[in-house]
């Protein structure tokens, strides 16, 4: 018999939206609206080799006895009542608003398993939301992306554990779909690569060079590409997708509404890529705009490589490195070692070094250490330099874990989180680059008060 699966959730969290990923078809009406959904909707749900009844749901709210809200809350109900299992999804981005706590209850006194995901999940923002849905009750959040496909590998876990306990996990690729943050990638997943610069620097050209024909347009004019273009590609036996995007300029100077547009899906493009590969025009200098770039992919928390272009037209190649490599590790001190790699699209030089380094830092960005490894780092560091002192009082790092790749995120208990100092924070970064090997990816560190949580276990 197949399993039920109900997805519920307040109006606008994105409950149609996987809904449709799940039935690997646009069904459902999707629109920024609350309260598109009204009657519950039925698909047959896939993921890997999981098939499931899928229902999607109305959002609850407060409604009157007899209105149309409250008809759509009973049709809520129905579903509940007749889900094997229920996928309960908040707006990440959003936060907890008292509506999830409502609908949190009304879980609860279903007695049915619930599995609570995290929607819209896919950047920085939403890390807060996340981990203030801890206090719903319904365990750790699953951070997921409906819209983009994130998180798709750590949910087809989550429920072969539920309504199939006794089968051993799956080892099928979900297709479509981009890995979880906390599981590593799988080998078969496509590698998002997005390439990245002011306009006319070369990056058409070298999308065209990887992929050895004239897939996207190029010429000497600025501002040629305008979408971001997405192409599947096969390098080494790895599959790729790559996205080529319009030149970003400084805001000061976009004047032209198409050019806002084609920034901001460049911009959008940046967000969701795992390796971004910023092309400078080696004949110029490192400008600041291409600064505000490398910046922007770091605060993502997105792998970055350098590649400079057109170096077969520099003078003196050598000290142009020099110059160069001296810029880029005194303006972009957060990710120390960067990858740089000399290269020209136009003759196809330096393009399978800049492919090997891609590699390396892709594998860099899903490093995983053990927690017990950690722990011997953050002992012998915190021993070689103890923290300073505050206010005349000890401050101690208790226990360090990591709680996310992609980029490696850390979580370090302390007994007074708010007394470490700046200068410190980084002294530890700088240490877990050492130690593990970790040079040129984004590195989070969050502090934490209290003890070892697993201490006594």
């Amino acid at each position: 018999m197949t399993a039920v699966v109900a997805i519920v959730g307040r109006p606008n969290v994105g409950k149609s939206t996987l809904f449709n990923r799940l039935v690997g078809k646009r069904i459902a009406i999707v629109d920024d609206l609350p309260g598109v959904t009204r009657d519950r909707r039925e698909g047959r749900g896939r993921l890997g080799d999981l098939e499931f009844t899928l229902i999607d749901t109305a959002g609850l709210e407060e409604a009157a006895s007899e209105s149309l809200s409250a008809r759509m809350q009973a049709q809520t109900r129905r579903a509940i009542a007749e889900a094997d299992l229920v996928l309960f999804v908040i707006d990440a981005r959003s936060g907890l608003i008292p509506d999830d706590r409502h609908f949190a209850d009304l879980l609860r006194r279903s007695g049915k398993p619930t599995l609570l995901l995290a929607n819209k999940s896919e950047s920085r923002a939403s890390e807060a939301g996340r981990y203030d849905a801890f206090a719903l009750g319904f365990g750790e959040p699953l951070a997921i992306s409906a819209e983009h496909g994130d998180g798709m590998s750590l949910l087809l876990e989550a429920m072969q554990q539920r309504l199939a306990p006794d089968a051993p996990a799956s080892d099928e690729i979900v297709a479509g779909v981009a890995d979880d943050d906390m599981a590593p990638p799988a080998p078969d997943a496509p590698i998002a690569i997005t390439f990245v610069g002011r306009p006319n620097v070369g990056k058409s050209t070298l999308v065209n060079r990887l992929l050895g024909e004239e897939r996207v347009i190029t010429g000497p004019e600025a501002g040629i590409t305008r979408d971001a273009i997405t192409i599947d590609w096969e390098y080494g036996g790895r599959k790729m997708r790559l996205v080529d995007t319009a030149g970003l300029r400084r805001r000061a100077r976009i004047s032209e509404r198409l050019e806002q547009l084609s920034g901001a899906e460049t911009a959008r493009a940046l967000k969701y890529a795992q390796v971004v590969v910023l092309v400078l025009d080696a004949t110029e200098s490192f400008e600041k705009q291409d600064l505000t770039i490398a910046r922007e992919v770091l605060e993502e928390g997105r792998a970055l490589v350098i590649a400079a272009n057109k170096w077969d037209a520099v003078a003196e190649p050598d000290a142009a490195l020099k110059s160069l490599k001296d810029r880029i590790e005194r303006s972009l001190p957060q990710a120390r070692g960067i990858p740089l790699v000399t290269i020209s699209a136009e003759e196809g030089e330096g393009i399978a070094r800049l492919m090997r380094r891609v590699f390396e830092i892709y594998e860099k960005w899903n490093h995983r250490i053990s927690t017990g490894d950690l722990n011997r780092w953050l002992g012998g560091i915190t021993e070689r330099h103890p923290p300073p002192m505050a206010s005349g009082k000890s401050v101690k790092l208790r226990y360090a874990t990591q709680i996310k790749t992609r980029p490696p995120t850390f979580a370090i208990f302390v007994n007074r989180p708010t007394e470490l100092p700046d200068s410190y924070l980084r002294y530890l970064v700088n240490g877990l680059r050492d130690t593990f090997g970790l040079d040129g990816v984004p590195l989070r560190i969050t502090l934490r008060k209290g003890n070892n949580p697993y201490a006594g276990d």
